[in-house]
């Protein structure tokens, strides 16, 4: 497992900066919380880092317009996935300088196919006890207050359940004082936030009843005439990640980054929880009349 440190950003300040540990199983999948991680850095002071299963060398089939930029037929599986590994996660680093994350744990374990199967990745790329040993000792060392995860539904993608499911026996095994962990999706505005399904078979992906999701919204305007808005962010972040050629489509079609808050926290978490989204909230930049 390799600890590449980004930076420190050194604030004196008279509240607690919020620690955030995101897990994810490919880079770019940061993208989903890209515009919130860049609040809590930028705004709020506070150290966000990233836990990243797999270099994304599966990718390789996404990566023709990348040839030509890098070099190499990446498209060819052989070629893709001997190199990969080098590429994504110097892309990771560069989009993470963007955002403000201060570590990126890479574990670089195998990235092997897609798949909707939790159990074929559990069983035949990934070995989960492994894994889930790794992600708990970067919680007990990091003393960290949220744990952010992409939310494990039924018609994701294989890793993403498989990280999301890893991170949560994680937090729930803990002893003592655990953080909240929360799983992220994405919205448009001008959709109804319902409570997605998670999975049947593991009640540990449970989402707490009746608890509406925290939202961080990418549209809120700010700049001078109201231009600019925080879809900048995730614009710049997802440029990084040139080897990939989806993630980059849809990301100014969404609005709301959402949190959904697992079973498996504590009630008595829930407003702290709400606090801390508001004040992500807050837009800090000064009206300029020219």
């Amino acid at each position: 497992m390799k600890y590449i440190l980004l930076f420190v950003v050194a604030v004196s300040c008279a509240f607690a900066q919020p620690r955030v540990l995101v897990v994810n199983a490919h880079p770019d999948d940061e993208s989903g919380c890209a515009a919130t991680i860049y609040k809590i850095t930028h705004d709020l002071h506070g150290i966000v880092d990233l836990c990243l299963i797999t270099n994304g060398e599966a990718g390789f089939k996404y990566s023709t317009l990348a040839e030509s930029w890098y070099g190499l037929e990446l498209t060819d599986e052989k070629v893709g996935r001997t190199h990969l590994p080098r590429i994504r996660k110097q892309e990771m680093m560069n989009a993470g300088k963007i955002i403000g994350l201060r570590n990126i744990f890479f574990l670089e374990h195998q990235d092997q196919r897609f798949t909707l199967d939790v159990n074929e990745v559990f069983t035949q790329a990934w070995v989960p006890a492994t894994i889930k040993a790794q992600i708990a000792d970067i919680l007990r060392k990091g003393n960290y207050d949220y744990v952010f995860c992409l939310l494990p539904t039924p018609d994701t993608h294989g890793g993403h359940k498989g990280a999301s499911i890893l991170a949560l026996q994680a937090v729930s095994e803990m002893k003592g004082k655990r953080p909240v962990i929360l799983g992220v999706g994405l919205q448009r505005k001008d959709s109804v936030a319902k409570q997605p399904a998670t999975l049947d078979s593991l009640p540990i992906t449970k989402l707490k009843p009746n608890v509406a999701p925290f939202t961080f919204d990418r549209s809120t305007k700010f700049g001078f005439n109201d231009r600019l808005n925080y879809k900048i962010i995730t614009n710049w972040l997802v440029a990084e990640h040139k080897s990939q050629g989806t993630v980059q489509l849809g990301m100014n079609e969404i609005d709301l980054e959402t949190f959904w808050y697992f079973d498996i926290n504590s009630a008595d978490d829930i407003e702290r929880t709400r606090t801390f989204f508001a004040d992500i909230a807050v837009v800090p930049f000064k009206k300029k009349t020219y």
